[in-house]
């Protein structure tokens, strides 16, 4: 059976990933599967070049084809913060000094501390705060090189969280035309919609080529 390693180590993202992935003729396979424990540094100046670095180092330890995943929500009254430090989003100040920017690693803030940081500075700012979603897929094959595919979605903060469907953000993204949050998506809705998923929706081709399919 041919194998896929998702190289993360996000809980959240490795059950969105199995999910948009499920119909993909491969076996999917966690790091916890094979016992493997690496963390990346994210030290790329975007998405790309951080996923690229996530796939390639998984797919290097595991001999395993990798698919990666760098995103970030950017807000407009924030001057497109928190971007590519989304999952690590906090006062500087908060960060300790060997937490240098790896994934799942914030200063020992939860998503809803960061949540809340984030509704601290849009404080007094115009509504609608207007906001968008990036997410980058990297796939790399030991020895290959690596393929990149995008995806993106639009809407708003708010205020208050709604929802119990997601992770990070989720809570207080809404889609307008929907009136709900990214959080209040059935799975099914989220797996169109989602900046991950329209990503994922343009590596199936890349995935179907290097696997055969």
């Amino acid at each position: 059976m041919k194998r896929l390693l998702i190289a993360t180590n996000n809980k959240g993202k490795v059950i969105e990933l199995q999910d948009l992935l499920e119909d993909l003729d491969v076996e999917l396979v966690t790091p916890a599967d094979i016992n493997l424990n690496i963390n990346v540094e994210e030290d790329g100046k975007n998405y790309a070049e951080n996923a690229a670095k996530k796939a390639v180092a998984f797919a290097l330890a595991s001999g395993l084809i990798s698919l990666a995943d760098d995103s970030g929500l950017e807000v407009d009254a924030l001057d497109g913060a928190p971007g590519l430090y989304s999952a690590r989003y906090s006062p500087s100040l908060t960060l300790p000094p060997n937490s240098r920017n790896l994934e799942g690693v914030g200063g020992g803030w939860k998503d809803a501390d960061r949540r809340a940081y984030m509704l601290e500075n849009l404080k007094g700012k115009p509504r609608p705060w207007t906001a968008h979603f990036c997410a980058t897929i990297a796939i790399a094959a030991p020895g290959e090189e690596v393929q990149i595919a995008e995806g993106k979605c639009c809407g708003e903060i708010i205020p208050e969280e709604r929802g119990n469907n997601g992770f990070g953000y989720d809570p207080i993204f809404l889609f307008p035309e929907l009136n709900q949050t990214m959080a209040e998506l059935g799975m099914d809705e989220k797996n169109r919609l989602s900046h991950r998923a329209k990503a994922v929706m343009n590596a199936i081709p890349i995935l179907q080529k290097i696997f055969g399919l």
